[in-house]
């Protein structure tokens, strides 16, 4: 009974910790991980980074499209089920970390689900990260005081140069 206590209590920290931190886990459609990729318009081994990379959907997407793909993730539980499922492609590679705290590598794209309240922070963060022009794709929020290039089905797309 501990033991399953300590599990519990483990997974509750895990997905808390996450909320204090960044966005809770919610996976995206199908259909707006799709739609994201296509206005991206990338070809093949291009670089996306996901920022909250959650179970790896974007990154498999991303993967089966030739892009090279890094994932970030700051729950340990969900980055090793990333990690999992995207273990068999060679163009992925999964970070458990906070991506705020990290240098970003470098990419053409970047993919984000983020809360609404992060959304400025992410900006200031982009612009300190990105030294060559980068599109950026969010989903369900707006960046404050930008205006997208593209807008579609709650995806928004960004350039930063």
């Amino acid at each position: 009974m501990t033991f399953i206590l300590g599990i519990l209590f483990f997974v509750i920290a895990c997905f808390g910790y996450v909320l204090l931190k960044g966005a809770p886990y919610l996976p995206t459609l199908n259909k707006q991980v799709e739609e994201a990729l296509d206005m991206l318009k990338l070809e093949k081994g291009d670089r996306l980074l996901e920022l909250g990379c959650g179970d790896g959907k974007v990154l498999i997407a991303a993967a089966e499209r030739g892009y090279k793909v890094v994932g970030y993730e700051l729950n340990p539980i969900l980055a090793i089920v990333a990690w999992y499922r995207t273990r068999h492609y060679k163009n992925v590679t999964v970070v458990w970390g906070n991506f705020w705290n990290k240098k970003w590598p470098k990419s053409d794209a970047i993919f984000v689900f983020l809360l609404k309240r992060y959304m400025t922070k992410l900006d200031t963060k982009s612009v300190q990260e990105c030294r060559q022009p980068v599109k950026l794709i969010s989903f369900a929020f707006e960046i404050p005081g930008r205006v997208p290039k593209a807008k579609k089905h709650g995806l928004f797309l960004y350039h930063y140069k």
